[in-house]
């Protein structure tokens, strides 16, 4: 693969796990992040538990979250079999007693390594800058882990 296209799929997995996220799929997000570590937590069913622990969903929609996570300004640097990336994410999100609004930003840094099957995450590591409301978005208050 090309510098071009290691980056490419680099940031294509950034991307994916936006969407299965916003999907409301943590089996999904279990399945990409599994391989290595969310947050401390490791193994696709564990990242898994985590997400539907944490995330509350809304069965009239889906069962997901009601969010778009976008994710910004991604910079990727790929040496050979292995690649580190940071971005910065905002996470919007509409329901029933929210108005649409931004409800948290922050910056993701990622570590990734490459095998026979692809790109894959090594470790993610999610730092919260701004907070908004997340009332209808968490199931835990993300303020008493500092």
């Amino acid at each position: 693969m090309s510098g071009l296209a290691d980056t490419l799929a680099v940031t294509e997995l950034l991307y994916r796990y936006a969407e299965l996220i916003d999907a409301g799929d943590f089996a999904g997000v279990g399945q990409l992040l599994g391989r290595g570590r969310f947050m401390g937590v490791s193994g696709a069913d564990d990242i898994a538990g985590l997400f539907a622990a944490t995330t509350r969903r809304f069965p009239e929609h889906g069962n997901t979250p009601r969010t778009r996570h976008l994710v910004l300004n991604p910079i990727v640097e790929v040496d050979g079999d292995a690649a580190q990336a940071r971005s910065t994410f905002c996470v919007v999100q509409q329901t029933g007693t929210v108005a649409l609004q931004p409800i948290v930003v922050g910056r993701y840094a990622d570590s990734f390594a490459r095998d026979g099957s692809g790109w894959f995450f090594t470790d993610r590591h999610v730092d919260i800058e701004m907070l908004g409301d997340v009332s209808d978005h968490l199931l835990i208050d993300p303020r008493r882990f500092g």
